[in-house]
């Protein structure tokens, strides 16, 4: 059973509790019958379905065009994360990508494009993509190679490649980051929205990793796409992925956490009814050290993801280095306490279908996508060292 006394942290309100209280129910008693591990697609559109049906998605999206408020709420979206990370990796990554791959658009879109794309995605029924990752340009979005060219005054031809694009395959419409030439560098890039089956645009390759879900490479072939779906200025690219990023790469964290909280409760249920050496395992002081370290990593990683949350909620314009932190911290650690988990399972752990060995292979994306640890701890300390040099 989930320790809920963390929402008694001064971060919460009344409405932050009812709304776990709400998503905890949803995970009890309707994901289960949706995921199949074996139809990942399938399972994908089968949770976005139920997700927009419940209201759960209208947190991804912002009012009036469906969403639940004005503007983003982190600590909404990352309590959702981790109680839907809890139940099923599968169902955080159905309501995370609804979110990331419309993010752009809720913080940067015209009222037009905010009318033609959001509301489907909060219902439910249109499935969202971001499209930032290339073969030679992940870490280092600066090397970002894809070109859109203007061609006439109304609309530019994509050219290039994306990977790594999670929902690649069956998303509606992705936000695709191309250099268009205003600068050097990051300061030459803008975003589009394409739309699923615009002629040029096709899925190249489907990825496979060791946690199932829907990932794929894009192939742009002078793909013609209105200026109108252009987000932002031209140029303004880097800035619009980093802001969508400041949003959801606290949340990243929140789904570590909601990992590391089922990896936690799994070993907690094994060392209290596994016997060994005439009692439970829980009797061994080595075991309750190891009891003791999980807590302490879980309990950190809270502290940094609902810190980074709270900080952004109360109008901080970024929190690059607090969610870098978040990000950083709670996946770091959750890939200790579920190895952690393994461990006290013993073969058990290692056992295929066992949800200590689904959540060893969940939890290793996470310490990769939206910026690898190594690049976190890149973007904390070059802001520790400008703070510093600030005076």
């Amino acid at each position: 059973m989930v320790d809920t006394r963390f929402l008694d942290w001064p971060f919460f309100e009344a409405a932050h509790r009812a709304l776990r209280d709400e998503i905890a129910a949803f995970a009890k008693e309707t994901v289960p019958s949706l995921v199949d591990h074996h139809d990942v697609d399938g399972s994908c559109r089968r949770l976005v379905d139920a997700l927009g049906r419940a209201g759960i998605l209208r947190h991804a999206v912002v009012a009036p065009h469906g969403g639940k408020a004005d503007k983003l709420a982190v600590r909404s979206l990352c309590l959702i994360r981790e109680t839907l990370g809890y139940a099923d990796g599968l169902a955080d990554f159905a309501f995370a990508m609804q979110g990331l791959g419309s993010g752009p658009i809720c913080l940067f879109g015209t009222d037009e494009q905010k009318a033609r794309y959001l509301p489907r995605v909060a219902a439910g029924e249109a499935i969202a993509a971001f499209a930032l990752t290339e073969p030679v340009a992940g870490s280092d979005v600066a090397a970002l190679a894809t070109s859109a060219e203007p061609d006439g005054p109304d609309h530019v031809r994509i050219t290039g490649e994306k990977t790594w694009i999670s929902n690649g395959g069956i998303a509606d419409q992705y936000v695709v980051f191309c250099r268009t030439g205003e600068g050097p560098g990051t300061k030459g890039m803008s975003a589009f929205v394409v739309e699923a089956g615009t002629p040029g645009f096709t899925i190249a390759e489907r990825l496979d990793t060791i946690a199932p879900h829907p990932l794929a490479r894009l192939s742009f072939d002078a793909c013609r796409v209105p200026v109108a779906n252009r987000i932002g200025k031209p140029g303004e690219g880097f800035k619009i992925a980093m802001a969508t990023l400041d949003v959801f790469r606290s949340t990243v964290g929140a789904a570590a956490l909601g990992f590391a909280r089922r990896a936690l409760d799994e070993a907690l249920q094994r060392v209290t009814t596994r016997q060994l050496f005439g009692g439970p395992l829980a009797d061994l002081q080595m075991v309750q050290g190891q009891i003791a370290d999980m807590v302490t990593d879980v309990e950190a990683a809270a502290l940094m993801v609902y810190r980074a949350a709270w900080t952004k909620d109360n109008g901080a314009a970024r929190i690059t280095r607090e969610a870098s932190l978040a990000k950083l911290v709670a996946t770091e650690n959750a890939q200790r306490v579920i190895d952690t988990a393994v461990q006290l399972h013993g073969g058990d752990g290692v056992r295929t279908g066992s949800k200590v060995e689904e959540l060893y292979r969940d939890i290793r994306a996470l310490r990769i996508y939206e910026g690898a640890s190594e690049v976190q701890k890149v973007i904390i300390a070059r802001q520790t060292l400008a703070d510093f040099a600030a005076g």
